[in-house]
């Protein structure tokens, strides 16, 4: 069993950054992929950005790429989330989410219970 918590959302305006973290509790972190979901409002998650638990970036979406950065560090068990240039439109819950296998339909193993981000205009 896998416990995350994710920490570092909050309300910031069009154009400014917020740094994400989310540590994870209760087994060996390194073996698990580790990646960073949102859920706006009355839309559907969203995965943003995979990481290997060697730290091979395994998936990064369109929307967020170029202004987000993940990384990871075993040795504190925390994979971070860096956003830069937020946009209204990235308001959401964001997740993090650890795999014990990641690829084609496989699904996150463990989620953590989410942190707001609200980006105003």
């Amino acid at each position: 069993q896998v416990h995350l918590v994710e920490t570092g959302g909050g309300l910031v305006q069009a154009g400014g950054s917020l740094t994400l973290s989310c540590v994870a509790s209760g087994d060996t972190f390194s073996k698990y992929a580790m990646a960073w979901f949102r859920q706006p409002p009355g839309q559907a998650r969203e995965e943003l950005a995979t990481i290997s638990g060697k730290g091979n970036i395994l998936h990064f979406s369109d929307s967020v790429r170029g202004r987000f950065t993940i990384s990871r560090d075993n040795a504190k068990n925390t994979v971070s989330l860096q956003m830069n240039n937020l946009f209204p439109e990235d308001t959401a819950v964001y997740y993090c989410a650890a795999f014990e296998v990641y690829g084609m339909g496989y699904e996150a193993d463990y989620y953590g219970q989410g942190t707001q981000v609200t980006v105003s205009s």
